[in-house]
């Protein structure tokens, strides 16, 4: 449910909003700060699939030994559809599903078993303290108590659907955490809601960016 990482003593460490299947995009990102893949990781909030044109790259992303994400909706939709078949079409469908409904049965499933792996939560040490990585909000007000409310289904659902901190400008603070990066919600900028930090600056969309947020310098 959690994955650890130690701290990144050879380089930096970034955290990347929602990404859509736009991998190029992402790469043009990347290479504008100078991400360099033998000493630097990319963590990502997750939601690397649909929507985009480069959706089957994703499998390729995760091959990458520097790069790890988190489970969003979008890879929950996969993983339903793929390895149980209760998951909505027309909704999957009008949320950027079509590529994957197209794919055959084993390539679904192939997909469906690599993201049925991630983890719902990423912890990084830094300097400053832990900082914790998950797709839409933390389900808990202390993150010691993270995975009691990870082992049930309402704290998962929180953890890859919540929009309520957006929503409702919650300041609240997730103790023993330093920051928590999160995605889901499409924002013109960076907001920070209390210790929770929102960063899908929309770089899926034309108007949008990549946020590639430098977690060492919080």
């Amino acid at each position: 449910m959690i994955r650890h990482f130690g701290k990144n003593a050879a380089g930096r460490d970034f955290v990347v909003g929602d990404i859509h299947g736009y991998f190029s995009r992402l790469q043009e990102a990347l290479a504008a700060c100078g991400f360099a893949p033998g000493k630097d990781r990319l963590f990502s909030v997750g939601d690397l699939v649909d929507r985009g044109p480069e959706c089957e790259l994703a499998l390729d992303w995760l091959a990458q030994p520097w790069f790890h994400a988190v489970r969003g909706n979008h890879e929950d939709y996969a993983i339903r559809h793929s390895l149980t078949g209760r998951v909505d079409v027309d909704n999957y469908m009008a949320n950027g599903g079509g590529w994957f409904l197209g794919l055959p049965a084993q390539r679904q499933k192939e997909f469906g078993l690599a993201f049925d792996k991630l983890p719902y939560a990423i912890e990084v040490e830094t300097a400053k303290g832990l900082v914790g990585v998950l797709h839409a909000d933390c389900p808990v007000r202390d993150w010691k108590d993270l995975p009691a409310a990870l082992a049930g289904k309402p704290g998962r659902m929180t953890t890859i659907w919540s929009r309520e901190r957006t929503q409702y400008s919650d300041q609240s603070v997730v103790q023993n955490v330093y920051a928590v990066i999160v995605g889901h919600t499409p924002l013109r900028e960076v907001v920070a809601l209390g210790n929770v930090v929102h960063i899908d600056t929309g770089g899926w969309l034309e108007q949008g960016h990549f946020t590639l947020l430098d977690i060492g310098v919080l």
